[in-house]
């Protein structure tokens, strides 16, 4: 989502948190039509994991899992790009479809002298921890200080785009792509986000950094659909 706000290139980006789907009214493939007739050309980004729900049931059934673990995600940037070609060609439309991994664009791009310092105090930080007898840590950046995180705070929640927020607005205002969400689901996407919040809000009288206790009132939050 950021590399697509700093960008300001791209006319669609794709995300997991967001599904979409490509015939009929409304759907991706109208999109591009209308942005090739409109623009000749369109800059499509899609992220990992993004439309997985739309991968063929023989695919989605090969259970793989990567070193980690972790259940691989399939290619869904090759997938995409040809069921755009095939779209295009039940049409008789010619088109010039390319699609790059940004993995290799990102390798290529030379460190500079910030990259440089940042990572010599990531390792000398590392290297400090494990010499005073720390393990199950990893060093990063925290407020602008180097600290020692312990990898159970890495791996306990994940990064989610929260598609009710201010910031896929801004996305959607600057790509102008269509959400591929019907008001109906935008409310309950919502609801759903409240909920979480006040189930995991965080108790009162906690113990702040000046050594005193503060309270914290929460309220009830309601969404109405009218």
């Amino acid at each position: 989502m950021y590399a697509t706000l700093a960008s300001r290139d791209v006319d669609c980006c794709l995300i997991p948190e967001s599904p979409f789907y490509l015939e009929g009214q409304g759907g991706l493939f109208e999109y591009v039509e209308r942005g090739l007739k409109e623009n000749g050309h369109m800059v499509i980004v899609i992220a990992e994991g993004a439309g997985q729900e739309l991968l063929s049931q023989s695919m989605m059934s090969m259970v793989q899992q990567d070193a980690s673990g972790n259940k691989r995600l399939q290619d869904v940037g090759l997938w995409l790009s040809q069921n755009i070609k095939d779209h295009f060609s039940k049409k008789k439309k010619t088109i010039n479809l390319k699609y790059i991994d940004p993995t290799y664009m990102i390798r290529a791009v030379p460190s500079n002298a910030s990259d440089n310092v940042y990572c010599t105090l990531l390792a000398q930080s590392a290297v400090h921890g494990a010499m005073a007898g720390y393990t199950g840590f990893t060093s990063g950046l925290v407020n602008g200080r180097q600290t020692y995180i312990p990898f159970y705070r890495i791996t306990e929640s994940q990064n989610k785009v929260i598609i009710t927020d201010r910031m896929w607005a801004r996305l959607l205002s600057s790509t102008n792509q269509p959400s591929f969400w019907c008001p109906k689901d935008v409310i309950e996407e919502k609801k759903d986000d409240i909920i979480k919040e006040n189930v995991g809000a965080e108790p009162a009288n906690q113990l702040l950094d000046n050594g005193n206790c503060g309270e914290e009132v929460l309220q009830n939050q309601e969404v109405s659909c009218k």
